[in-house]
This record gives C-alpha cells, structure tokens and sequence, in this order.
C-alpha cells in the first residue's frame, strides 16, 4: 500500500474500499456535481466500484492517486486530494474536494501543499497541471496561492465544458 502523509492538522491516506460511504457523500455534494461533475455514484456499492476501477487501479499502475483527508483531532473524512492521470492531459493533475462544511478552514491548501512537495520526493513528478470551471472561483484562487499559472483555456476529450488549464 502507498504510504500516509500527516501535516499539522491532517492524514492523508490513500483512498480505498473502506472510503466507500464518505465518497458516496462527497461524490454527490451540490459542490462536486457543480464543479467536477456527476460520476454516477448513486450508492455505497457503486463508490466501491469506482474507488476499486478508477483509484486502487491507477495506484497500483502509477504509485500514486486520490488520498482521503482526516482531520488528526478526531479522524474525520473530510475531503480529498489527488494525483491524477487524465485522459486529454500529459502532465498529472493534482485535484481536491472537500465536503462543504470544511471548506475555508485552509484544510485543501494544507494538503495540496503536502502533495505538491510528495509528488516531487516521493513519485518525481516535477511539473503538475490542474484543471477547473472558469467559473470554480475559490479553486483558481487556491492554485494561485499554491503557485501554479493559467496557461489557456482547453476542453478534455468527449467534454463540452471549457476547462482552465494551469501549470506549476
């Protein structure tokens, strides 16, 4: 298994089966369709599948994939944050989500910091890319502050939506 990262006040531990229940919730949070969009996780079944099809899988190719964020105080599922291949992009793509209420808590940049720093010692990732809806405001906000750029606006494969594409 890929190991666990702890920072001042989270664990980031890969994501698994045993996430199943919390990505059903986070999967389906007015947010994450807004923003990500709808996986089609309708029941803690179907998050099994997808944690098992789309993260376990990717981790035992690359090393590396979506971690769940628990607070250190109380163990609390609170969000995610990730290494991710996409189709359409060359360069992996740190993504982050948290449940609504621990958003503007700085819990997503602690993390993407953490994992920023984690690709480049652990996985020799030395140039990220992140996506996001123009209109995701607070997540381009939290790109800048973590130093990445906006290089262009672009479209993934078989997507209609307009996507910013930045660079770090």
């Amino acid at each position: 298994m890929a190991a666990s990262y702890v920072t001042p006040r989270l664990v980031l531990r890969p994501t698994d089966e045993r996430d199943a229940e919390f990505f059903f919730e986070l999967l389906n949070s007015p947010k994450w369709l807004a923003n990500i969009g709808d996986r089609q996780v309708y029941s803690v079944e179907t998050a099994e599948r997808y944690i098992a099809e789309r993260i376990v899988a990717q981790r035992e190719k690359y090393g590396y994939a979506s971690f769940t964020l628990l607070r250190r105080e109380d163990s609390v599922k609170i969000g995610v944050c990730g290494l991710y291949r996409r189709d359409g992009l060359q360069l992996v793509d740190l993504g982050f989500a948290l449940l609504p209420k621990y958003e503007g808590f700085g819990y997503a940049f602690e993390a993407c910091q953490e994992l920023i720093q984690k690709a480049s010692e652990d996985f020799k990732i030395e140039e990220l890319a992140a996506i996001t809806l123009p209109q995701n405001v607070a997540s381009r906000k939290l790109l800048e502050k973590l130093g990445f750029q906006f290089e262009k606006f672009f479209h993934l494969p078989n997507d209609e939506k307009e996507l910013c594409y930045y660079l770090k």
